[in-house]
């Protein structure tokens, strides 16, 4: 198993990232808000969980141990596989995953794309005594809680992320003018990745 990835960030793109080890480009499926914390050109060191299919194999890339646990951990309920693990790690962290199962909260878990209320219970049913209680330690933040307790420090990493992925300074300005219109009219910012998908789509319509 590859369990960790460490080395030159050579692309980035909105759902995954190449790190260069040892003169080969690994590819990665990461999460939005793992992706915004990545440069293009730094050093970088992520945690990995290899998926094996009968026609592929996919590295998966996580910013600590613990949301790799979280992922896989949460394909064991059935019907989810990695595809929807990954978008359940985009939308919370791992604690906040934690705290919506401990308290049966279906409304968080349904926020999730591809979990209607059925898969949601069974979430509930199936992880509420392996997930454990949120951990609440400062190693186990992910880039989701992060950037919404900072609040107007999404806008430095969400601006980093669009340059890192290629957009020019205009263009990624252009992008955060607009996502910032968005927050205002919302009744708390939103977590980093779901800021970086805004910026990106705002930026598909240009």
């Amino acid at each position: 198993m590859i369990a960790s990835v460490s080395g030159r960030v050579a692309a980035l793109s909105p759902d995954g990232v190449v790190v260069e080890v040892g003169g080969v480009g690994l590819l990665l499926s990461c999460a939005a808000g793992t992706l915004a914390t990545l440069r293009l050109g730094d050093h970088a060191t992520l945690a990995t969980s290899l998926v094996v299919r009968e026609d592929s194999l996919t590295l998966y890339g996580f910013a600590d141990d613990d949301e790799r646990g979280v992922f896989e951990l949460v394909q064991t309920v059935t019907g989810i596989g990695p595809r929807l693990a990954l978008a359940m790690l985009a939308v919370h962290s791992p604690d906040q995953l934690r705290r919506a199962v401990m308290t049966e909260d279906l409304v968080a878990l349904t926020k999730v794309p591809g979990v209607g209320r059925k898969g949601a219970q069974r979430i509930v049913l199936e992880l509420k005594d392996r997930l454990g209680p949120p951990r609440g330690s400062a190693g186990s933040s992910s880039p989701r809680s992060v950037a919404s307790s900072t609040g107007a420090d999404w806008q430095s990493q969400v601006h980093s992320a669009l340059i890192g992925l290629g957009w020019n300074v205009r263009d990624a300005d252009e992008a955060i003018t607009v996502v910032a219109a968005e927050v205002a009219e919302a009744e708390e910012t939103p977590d980093v990745g779901a800021l970086l998908k805004s910026a990106l789509r705002s930026l598909s319509r240009a």
